[in-house]
């Protein structure tokens, strides 16, 4: 029996699981908001990113990952935050939280801001080791996911796909939209052979992401 390109990731052994829950376990703080490449903090320690179109629920992951409801804040207007923001996770990681996209109601000016700043941060951070993209598990990949998949493709790091808000997904929708996510991850060398299914709200894949994350090198 063939293996399904791009399976959904197993759950971490003990010992992987439990290097997780220590990472996370630790001190997790908001460290600053960055506009402009010259304000990013020293890149003295191993960071990821989470990247996700407004709405697909990635304060919530920030969240639940760090155990902590309050430290990843949800704007209520999307899009309006156009901010890298950092977090520290104990000494030795930065988790990056960077600003929804995919909403026309920015003006063009601010979009164009960003969109120049993301690009300088994803060629230019040389301690970031991946990038969590984040699309809703009811949804699938859409076309404005397409344009920020393409940018890490161009500046060349390894980004892995996290579903989100899997725990309401109608059971006969599951697989249908994940041979689409599958399908369009194929057109894209810097994809993760790997997917994460998550629930904020139950739990679920939050092991698993914690113990991908503190595994990286």
């Amino acid at each position: 029996m063939t293996a399904l390109p791009f399976p959904l990731a197993e759950e971490p052994d003990e010992i992987t699981r439990e290097k997780g829950r220590l990472l996370f376990a630790g001190a997790t703080d908001f460290l600053k908001g960055v506009v402009a490449m010259d304000g990013l903090p020293p890149a003295d320690r191993l960071e990821v990113c989470f990247a996700g179109r407004s709405n697909v629920g990635k304060s919530s992951l920030i969240n639940a990952l760090t155990g902590r409801k309050g430290l990843a804040r949800a704007s209520n207007t999307p899009g309006r935050t156009q901010e890298i923001n950092y977090f520290t996770c104990g000494d030795s990681h930065y988790l990056v939280d960077l600003p929804g996209y995919g909403f026309a109601e920015a003006p063009l000016a601010v979009v164009e801001k960003w969109q120049r700043l993301l690009k300088a941060y994803l060629q230019g951070r040389q301690t970031l080791r991946r990038a969590f993209v984040l699309i809703d598990h009811r949804h699938g990949v859409k076309k404005v996911d397409e344009e920020i998949l393409t940018l890490l493709d161009q500046a060349a790091v390894p980004f892995q796909v996290v579903l989100t808000k899997s725990d309401k997904v109608k059971e006969k929708d599951r697989e249908r939209v994940l041979d689409q996510v599958r399908a369009a991850l194929a057109k894209h060398p810097a994809a993760f052979p790997e997917i994460v299914a998550t629930s904020s709200e139950k739990g679920d894949g939050i092991a698993t992401l914690r113990a991908i994350i503190a595994t990286l090198e």
